[in-house]
């Protein structure tokens, strides 16, 4: 019995390495994204703030842009509050977009609001 339960744990745990672990770097970090700075400004439609991190979406010229702010904690820390991201508020975000083509979505570094600037990675030159 333990010798079967051997042989499945010494399959299945490889397995889990090589597929698992893909799925985590697939989403965390910026990899997903482009090298290159990328501005927007739209409407704030929706938002949702917590872990792992938050996102807004905004309305930018007819199409919905998802729009990843900071954990937390670097949402604090920059000054960013759920007031300052009501829906019909406009807001620019400077960040970079996702390599996909056509897919609408942007890891934002530093946000405008009313002027202001809120800036989650201050060390990023944005």
């Amino acid at each position: 019995m333990l010798r079967g339960v051997r042989s499945i744990v010494w399959f299945v745990f490889p397995v889990f390495l090589l597929f698992g672990s893909g799925l985590v770097t697939a989403h965390h970090g910026w990899g997903w994204a482009t090298d290159q700075e990328f501005e927007i400004t739209g409407t704030v439609v929706s938002k949702r703030l917590g872990n792992p991190h938050g996102e807004v979406t905004l309305e930018v010229d007819g199409e919905r842009w998802l729009i990843e702010v900071g954990q937390p904690w670097r949402n604090e820390r920059a000054g960013l509050t759920a007031d300052l991201l009501s829906e019909g508020r406009e807001v620019t975000v400077h960040g970079h977009r996702s390599a996909k083509e056509g897919e609408r979505l942007v890891k934002a570094e530093r946000l405008v609001i009313n002027g202001q600037d809120y800036a989650l990675y201050p060390d990023r030159p944005s």
